[in-house]
């Protein structure tokens, strides 16, 4: 009996399901990969905008103060009266310096915006490399004995 060319022992047959499982597992992760990278480039804006705004207002205020400290910035984005309490609150360097500060929710986008190009490119790439990983493995899983007689499998 022949398993893919080679005769069958024990230790092929456990090698072919290896190279198996491996072809389905980086299947799924290219899947999984794929769908985050597309998603981290295909966000707009609008979005992002979103996702911080409702991020912001379930932070504690010992994390918001933390965030405009480290990014220097007074505030999430002017849009409420919430603005001016947070401005109020907001014990970042640049308050001290003078009395306007950039509004943290323009430098959120920004940082976010890079990172999610950054993050969407790689893992693209990346994805990609696993489908040559998973081709490369179904190549190798079906390869045939060079020692035997090519003829045999026609």
């Amino acid at each position: 009996m022949v398993c893919g060319g080679f005769a069958c022992s024990k230790n092929a047959l456990c090698a072919l399901n290896v190279v198996y499982m491996y072809m389905i597992i980086l299947g799924l992760v290219f899947i999984f990969q794929f769908g985050i990278s597309c998603s981290c480039l295909a966000i707009n804006r609008s979005k992002q905008t979103d996702v911080i705004n409702a991020s912001w207002w379930v932070m504690s205020n010992n994390t918001r103060d933390e965030l405009e400290r480290s990014f220097d910035c007074c505030g999430l984005f002017n849009l409420t009266t919430l603005y001016q309490q947070d401005f109020a609150f907001c014990t970042a360097i640049c308050k001290s310096r003078s009395s306007t500060c950039q509004m943290c929710g323009e430098k959120f986008l920004k940082h976010s915006d890079e990172a999610l190009k950054i993050l969407g490119g790689v893992g693209l790439f990346f994805s990609f490399t696993e489908i040559l990983g998973v081709w490369l493995a179904m190549r190798f899983r079906n390869q045939k004995d060079p020692r035997a007689n090519p003829s045999a499998f026609l």
